[in-house]
């Protein structure tokens, strides 16, 4: 294992420094639709004519909702086949949608591949895990008023964003993923990505009273994966779990916070949007879910589902070290309910 340990430095810093420069070259980073659009354009303009046949496909092809958070082929123009100025043109159409944290935490689970192939004993020569396997997708062409696209994708990212009208964005489907949970060796050890995911909802669990244990606890075993995985639409059977209603105030005020670590990955103007769409469905209606243990270190589950948002949280692999996120809308994963009335305004002429 000592022998991958001396090479992530190296490594690490080369992600760092190619994210560095792109953040250093973005400082304003943008937050309309239009300069998105921008950004991406300028991606595809810095690609060769080979990468770029890779990256681009038409807005309705059915790769567009072929999403997934492990480690597989994907299509795309690959992070690893880019040159750094290329790379940098990537890493700015993060910055656009993501907040700051929310960019440091994809960097960081990038990273963590060399970790991950460290503790697995691989290879050198083995690139199942690699910081350098992800996937840039374009759908559709960037600006304007006709739909378009993107997709950032690999092992335990997978960041979607649709334009439909111009004007209108959907940011999900958004999972971020940490393998391990916390690292437990090597120069990283107690590294953790996504710490207050995890404590904020156990400080949330330790508020609740016995009674109200009895709605919050849906099962005492925590599911094996996320519960939607990584289907095209977000469904739930029923809704489980306590209703924000029921919570005392500082019951909700620490839900809230729980929520607002999800909604603050995205940057300011979408995590604002993200929150009118949920207090117009209104916030009371939210329910909190937890399946599983309550100790640290044993298997465990939540989710935060209301009528237009489902956030689930998962930790049960490689011995409950190994956690699954994501974010999911309700209503218009992939934009296809804007996308939808774009379609019917058409046909009425409008």
């Amino acid at each position: 294992m000592k022998k991958f340990f001396v090479i992530i430095g190296c490594l690490l810093a080369g992600l760092q420094v190619s994210y560095g420069q792109a953040a250093a070259s973005k400082q304003l980073k943008p937050r309309e639709l239009r300069e998105m659009a921008a950004t991406v354009q300028q991606f595809l303009n810095v690609l060769p004519d080979s990468l770029k046949q890779k990256a681009v496909f038409p807005f309705d092809d059915e790769e567009r909702f072929n999403w997934h958070f492990t480690p597989r082929p994907r299509k795309g123009a690959c992070y690893k086949s880019m040159n750094q100025s290329q790379r940098q043109a990537a890493l700015a159409i993060i910055q656009t949608v993501l907040s700051e944290k929310g960019n440091a935490k994809t960097i960081a689970i990038m990273e963590l591949e060399i970790i991950l192939k460290a503790l697995e004993n691989r290879e050198p020569n083995d690139h199942y895990r690699d910081p350098e396997n992800y996937y840039f997708t374009v759908f559709g062409t960037p600006g304007g008023k006709e739909p378009w696209a993107w997709r950032m994708e690999g092992h335990h990212i997978s960041l979607n964003f649709s334009s439909v009208t111009g004007q209108l964005l959907s940011s999900t489907p958004a999972f971020l993923g940490s393998n391990p949970a916390i690292v437990p060796d090597g120069p990283q050890k107690g590294k953790q990505i996504l710490k207050l995911e995890e404590d904020l909802a156990r400080s949330l669990m330790q508020s609740f009273s016995a009674e109200q244990l009895k709605t919050v606890i849906i099962d005492v075993k925590a599911p094996g994966e996320i519960i939607t995985s990584n289907k095209r639409k977000a469904i739930l059977e029923s809704s489980q779990g306590i209703r924000m209603a029921e919570m005392s105030l500082i019951q909700k005020k620490r839900f809230m916070e729980l929520l607002n670590v999800y909604l603050d990955n995205f940057n300011e103007e979408l995590a604002v949007n993200h929150m009118k769409k949920i207090r117009k469905a209104g916030l009371d209606n939210l329910r909190f879910a937890w399946a599983g243990s309550q100790e640290r270190g044993q298997g465990h589950y939540y989710r935060i589902h209301g009528p237009t948002l489902l956030i689930e949280y998962d930790n049960t692999q490689t011995h409950a070290n190994h956690v699954h996120t994501v974010v999911r809308d309700l209503t218009d994963d992939f934009g296809e309910d804007i996308l939808k009335k774009h379609y019917d305004q058409q046909a009425h002429g409008k």
